[in-house]
């Protein structure tokens, strides 16, 4: 099966599905991995890759820095690892201390001092793709242009992208940059349905019952006019379509999986790749089992009445 790809997916070698690896090196404490920790990381990233999986997404903050940890052992005990995986990670949220609040940091210098930490954790030389976690108010485009541009000739990032920025955020950060955007990670999900939402009710009073949406406007479409690859955090929904006794979605979604023989977050993730975008949904679970049941999501094709049936029960509420 194919699926359409940005015009940036040539950059990137992507791959349908991407594993997120926030699951992955224990417990969100201090103190190094423990071979428990690693044994576990092992099975989940075996899993991904015999489904297909070639990309994988980390952030530094993700286990306090344990997830890169973790995984930089695993790249350390097998030497062909790196050879066939893809590495992003991402930068930018910086957790609350004795002295300072929680906060955004698009600044060049934690930029420039979180790929050094990534690097370091990974134990390799370069990521090839650096997302920016989440808007930083304070943000200067010239200033992260500069950073990106003095990491990627130093050899230690090869593509920079985004996370959580709406079009309009996309557009004033790319302005300053002399290489495209390639990757913007959103929350989307048939949970988290607001990027979608907003191109369906813009012109309804259902728009009003649905605020949460309108600062997505046109950021689906953009992403698509200038080869942004869209990537869904949070494909799975969090768990919340697991029974089917517990709404019209759920039910909805355990029909369709078992009329195409498949497990239901299969149908979660094949929702998001049925969308023209190109979607990459991020499969966020630590459970080697679950990992490799995601794989089916690219073998079924969901029909147009499937996709709409899903979209709409969802929801919960019928199309304008």
């Amino acid at each position: 099966m194919t699926f359409p790809l940005p015009l940036t997916a040539h950059l990137i070698d992507a791959s349908p599905l991407v594993y997120g690896c926030m699951a992955l090196g224990g417990d969100w404490g201090g103190g190094p991995v423990s071979e428990a920790d690693i044994a576990h990381a092992h099975a989940a990233v075996e899993a991904a890759l015999e489904i297909g999986v070639t990309l994988f997404d980390h952030a530094d903050i993700y286990r306090r820095g344990k997830a890169e940890a973790v995984f930089g052992e695993l790249l350390k005990r097998d030497a062909g690892l790196r050879g066939r995986v893809r590495l992003q990670s991402k930068c930018g949220i910086r957790f609350a201390d004795e002295a300072h609040v929680g906060r955004y940091d698009l600044s060049a210098e934690h930029i420039e001092h979180s790929v050094d930490a990534t690097l370091k954790r990974l134990a390799v030389e370069r990521i090839d793709i650096l997302l920016l976690h989440r808007p930083d108010p304070l943000m200067q485009p010239a200033e992260v242009a500069r950073a990106f541009g003095r990491l990627k000739a130093a050899g230690k990032v090869s593509h920079l992208g985004v996370s959580n920025m709406h079009a309009g955020q996309m557009r004033w950060l790319q302005s300053a940059l002399s290489e495209p955007l390639v990757v913007n990670q959103l929350e989307l999900s048939l949970a988290k349905l607001d990027a979608i939402d907003v191109g369906t009710t813009f012109n309804d009073p259902q728009a009003a019952t649905r605020p949460g949406g309108v600062a997505w406007a046109g950021t689906l479409e953009y992403a698509q006019q200038h080869g942004v690859q869209l990537q869904a955090w949070g494909s799975l929904a969090q768990g919340r379509f697991n029974d089917p006794s517990s709404s019209a979605g759920a039910a909805a979604v355990h029909q369709i999986a078992e009329a195409h023989r498949t497990a239901p977050n299969a149908v979660l993730l094949a929702w998001l790749l049925r969308h023209p975008a190109g979607i990459q949904p991020v499969i966020g679970s630590g459970n080697a089992e679950r990992i490799r049941a995601c794989g089916d999501a690219t073998k079924i094709q969901l029909s147009r009445d499937e996709w709409y049936r899903l979209y709409v029960t969802a929801r919960g509420q019928a199309l304008p």
